[in-house]
């Protein structure tokens, strides 16, 4: 099945960095960090308490300094230097797929280490100590506008859909990996990619929600059977 010209589409979500030491934020009860999702996840959180927003996301950002990447996020680099097409698609907002090396990646919910302003649409990666704290961080472009964090929150439409949708759509294979087949639209991505005829695979603590539409899944930590698939998968290709 493996060959470099095998063209792949791996979709990661929290379990993947949860194993580097990651908090989710989101409590079985629904709450992140006893906070409603409503009040700091949403465009209209922002706007009736911007203050509570930062500081919740603020903490989030302060938290990359504590982790790196793990064996999981470090295969996936290998297998995509190995390959002449795959893109790796994220749900995570941290940066432990660049600190590992992944090049052609979609960070579909936004990036904790990037900030963006409203007026004028600047983004860029602001993580000095001075962008670190309570106070809001001023936009360097036109100075008086203030920056809010560069996340997709719910209500906002995910980043670079129709790139996704074509590399769906030429896809061989497909891997979700640590991820609960909760969130949408990313949990319609493995359907998609069987609808076409990818031949998918999964990988998580957990069965997910769509567990039935993968074609094999292995049941445990991304950081321990990945590495050993990678190997397996880019010694297949026949001579």
């Amino acid at each position: 099945m493996w060959t470099k010209e095998t063209k792949v589409v791996i979709l990661t979500g929290a379990g993947i960095s949860a194993e580097s030491g990651i908090r989710t934020f989101r409590a079985s009860d629904g709450l992140w960090e006893e906070h409603r999702i409503e009040d700091v996840a949403t465009p209209m959180g922002w706007e009736r308490n911007p203050q509570l927003v930062w500081d919740f996301y603020q903490e989030r950002r302060r938290q990359l300094f504590e982790v790196g990447p793990n064996p999981g996020h470090v295969a996936l680099t290998k297998l995509e230097e190995y390959l002449d097409e795959m893109l790796l698609v994220t749900q995570n907002v941290d940066n432990l797929h660049d600190r590992a090396g992944s090049k052609n990646l979609i960070h579909i919910h936004g990036e904790l280490e990037k900030l963006r302003c409203e007026e004028c649409d600047y983004v860029g990666i602001m993580m000095e100590d001075h962008d670190l704290t309570s106070s809001f961080v001023s936009c360097p472009e036109c100075s008086n506008a203030v920056m809010r964090p560069h996340i997709v929150w719910f209500h906002e439409m995910p980043m670079r859909m129709s790139e996704i949708e074509k590399a769906l759509n030429q896809c061989d294979v497909f891997i979700a990996i640590g991820t609960s087949g909760h969130v949408y639209p990313a949990a319609g991505f493995l359907a998609s990619a069987k609808q076409q005829g990818s031949h998918c695979i999964g990988i998580n603590l957990d069965p997910p929600l769509n567990f039935d539409l993968f074609d094999e899944f292995h049941q445990g930590k991304a950081g321990e059977i990945l590495p050993e698939l990678v190997h397996q998968w880019i010694n297949t290709e026949q001579p």
